[in-house]
């Protein structure tokens, strides 16, 4: 139950004054439920009015205040023109009012003799000042502000309407007790929250203000991640001291890197205890971090227990349910596979496997989630490619067991280390910074759209010589709203010019049999092309496919094209990415591309990314739902996080953590940013 203080914040929308059904509708739309959402729905910028007595030369083109009086009205001759109502002001000046529809409510609101404050942009129109549209109010009765923040609009919402609701629920506002360290809000002459929140609504160009929000909405998600982690590493769980005996027993494709060898310690080292493991392994794309995930899988089974392997795609999880068989199966390790396509007896037959522990290693996606899943004793669970899933879900996934398993988390996007602070912060980082011997570097081409025959041209010619090639485009189908290339139409280009046989597609509205077999065709060498969307970012694993062709690359992220481009180079051929880019190239586009010429560097990259986009896009959590910052931008996570950080820890190692002053006021900042575990903990106690 949240503290009473915050009860006027978390009221709907519906409590403000005339909001109904229709409004709560449009405000939904902007994420508007409830009155604390007003509050941070913050301005982007403001509209500067200037007051004045009369008008003159100097304000043309200038939103101007005028204390006007209507005397004349001309109406259109023939009905579908602008209706005009001229007006003197103080100094006798003669302004046309014009009016593009609803003629009869402008001479309602401007009745001939009467005063009126009118508020619009002075302009010349031939030998008459005009305004177009103007706002009007009568004279002592709400005049239009000097200065209007301007707010992000739906259909039907105008800026004065939702201006009007924030002020209301500015009113509602409680002054809150601080929850900032008092010497850091000092240094940085930090305002209390309430007065922050009046003033960044108030003077929307007020920066220190809204970097104080940013920085509450940073310290919620430390002091969150540190709760739970607190959390998690109280309870005791089985060590998996393993014996090695499996891991030796191994046949390696390739001697392990000494990063490897490193990483692997440290998880063997986390096993080996009763806290619960939580650990990030970042590795760039091609690094080994499956088979370091293998290792600390054979650990687990070495000792007694089950390990499960978390998937994003029902392909990927397939991969390696193919990849782990083929490696465990001749050491007598048993793997198998769950995802929402096992039915019947197939299903029934791993779920009593997993229950009887005849079932040593799980892969699967979400199935292994559901209810019915029961495990003799999990005991490591690995999620590949976490970026894919939020901590509800790894805390899901940890519920699987009578006690907490330990927990692994593969991403193959390097993340900066300010991401790793806001979205890992309750886990240790192992890094593998060193790839396996004998990976030849891609070659990193950008090539004009207008050179797309010959782009095609020299993928004939990749194919006679044997070779196998993906291309990759941004939508499934033509848009009227986008000129970019769509799979399906490429597919059908290309197949019409290499033949039926030689070309595949695969996307997301693919049903999930229908994509395996395709890819099991190209896999087989079977298909010389795969024309794909993103589906096939993640994990696709062909040697023989040496070309990646993304069309439209100025489209994509930079860490979506390093991902894309991991998908060759995979084998011990040269390995070419050809980048096509449009004509209409914006400078964020030339640098995106540009750097990816420029470097392999996956961590560099990251950076880059982190620059160029921001914290919500770059591990894809705005498009997979996953909570994005909603005050602070790129560069306050940057800045702001390693501070708030050390704030936090400050808050729980001297400041008597939540049970203190300073930490009852944090409960109310968690609150207000609704980091839902924290919440969840402080409710349990």
């Amino acid at each position: 139950m949240r503290p009473g203080i915050l009860n006027p914040l978390f009221t709907e929308v519906e409590a403000l004054k005339g909001v109904g059904p229709q409004v709560s509708k449009q405000l939904k739309k902007l994420g508007i439920e409830r009155v604390v959402d007003l509050l941070y729905h913050l301005p982007t910028g403001s509209i500067e009015r200037i007051k004045a007595p009369a008008a003159t030369a100097a304000l043309l083109g200038r939103i101007v205040i005028l204390e006007l009086t209507p005397f004349d009205t001309r109406d259109s001759r023939s009905g579908r023109g602008p209706s005009r109502i001229f007006a003197n002001d103080s100094d006798g000046n003669a302004i046309s009012l014009v009016y593009f529809n609803n003629p009869g409510w402008a001479k309602r609101t401007l009745p001939k003799g009467e005063k009126r404050i009118v508020s619009g942009k002075l302009e010349q129109y031939g030998d008459e000042w005009q305004i177009i549209h103007p706002e009007v109010a009568e004279p002592g009765k709400g005049p239009p502000l000097i200065r209007e923040p301007v707010y992000p609009l739906t259909e039907g919402l105008t800026n004065r309407r939702l201006g009007e609701l924030v002020r209301e629920a500015l009113e509602r506002a409680p002054e809150l007790a601080e929850w900032i360290e008092p010497s850091l809000a000092a240094r940085e002459c930090w305002s209390a929250w309430r007065a922050s929140l009046a003033r960044v609504h108030h003077e929307p160009g007020a920066e220190d203000s809204r970097r104080r929000l940013a920085y509450d909405e940073i310290f919620a998600n430390q002091l969150a991640l540190m709760l739970l982690r607190q959390s998690q590493r109280r309870h005791r769980t089985n060590a998996l001291p393993g014996t090695g005996e499996l891991i030796r027993r191994l046949d390696l494709p390739y001697q392990l890197t000494d990063a490897q060898r490193r990483v692997i310690r440290e998880i063997r080292g986390d096993l080996a205890q009763m806290t619960p493991m939580l650990r990030l392994l970042q590795g760039d794309v091609g690094s080994g971090k499956t088979l370091v995930a293998v290792a600390a899988m054979l650990t687990a089974v070495e000792s007694g227990a089950q390990a499960a392997m978390l998937a994003p795609t029902e392909i990927l999880a397939r991969q390696h349910h193919a990849t782990l068989l083929k490696q465990l199966d001749s050491i007598g390790v048993r793997v198998a596979i769950l995802t929402g396509r096992e039915k019947g007896r197939a299903r029934d037959s791993v779920l009593m496997g997993l229950a009887d522990g005849s079932i040593d290693v799980l892969v699967g996606t979400h199935a292994i989630f559901q209810e019915k899943v029961a495990y003799k004793q999990l005991g490591l669970a690995v999620i590949d490619e976490q970026h894919r899933f939020g901590v509800s879900q790894r805390l899901l996934l940890a519920s699987k067991a009578e006690h907490p398993p330990h927990l692994l988390v593969m991403t193959a996007t390097p993340i900066p280390r300010t991401l790793t602070l806001t979205q890992y912060g309750e886990m240790d980082v192992s890094r593998i910074d060193e790839m396996p011997p004998g990976r030849t570097p891609v070659e990193t081409r950008v090539i004009s759209e207008e050179k797309l025959a010959e782009v095609i041209n020299g993928l004939g010619r990749h194919i006679s010589g044997g070779g196998q090639a993906y291309w990759v485009c941004p939508l499934v189908e033509e848009s009227e709203k986008s000129d970019a290339a769509a799979a399906e139409e490429r597919a059908r280009v290309l197949k019409l010019r290499f033949g039926e046989d030689k070309v595949g597609l695969v996307h997301g509205r693919m049903k999930g049999a229908g994509k395996d077999s395709v890819m099991a065709r190209f896999a087989s060498g079977e298909l010389a092309v795969l024309v794909a969307t993103t589906v096939i970012e993640v994990g696709v694993d062909v040697p023989n496919a040496t070309l990646m062709i993304v069309e439209g690359a100025e489209r994509f992220g930079l860490a979506q094209l390093h991902q894309l481009r991991g998908r060759v180079g995979r084998g011990t051929g040269k390995s070419v990415c050809l980048l096509i880019r449009g004509q209409n190239l914006t400078d964020v586009g030339r640098a995106r591309l540009s750097l990816m010429r420029e470097t392999s560097d996956g961590f560099r990259i990251a950076e880059e990314d982190l620059r160029l986009r921001g914290p919500g896009e770059i591990l894809g959590t705005r498009q997979s739902g996953e909570d994005a910052f909603r005050v602070a931008r790129a560069e306050d996570v940057a800045e702001l996080a390693p501070i708030a950080q050390s704030d936090a820890l400050l808050l729980l190692d001297r400041d008597g953590g939540l049970k203190g002053e300073r930490g009852q006021a944090a409960r109310v900042c968690l609150y207000l940013f609704e980091r839902d575990q924290a919440v969840d903990l402080i409710r349990s106690g």
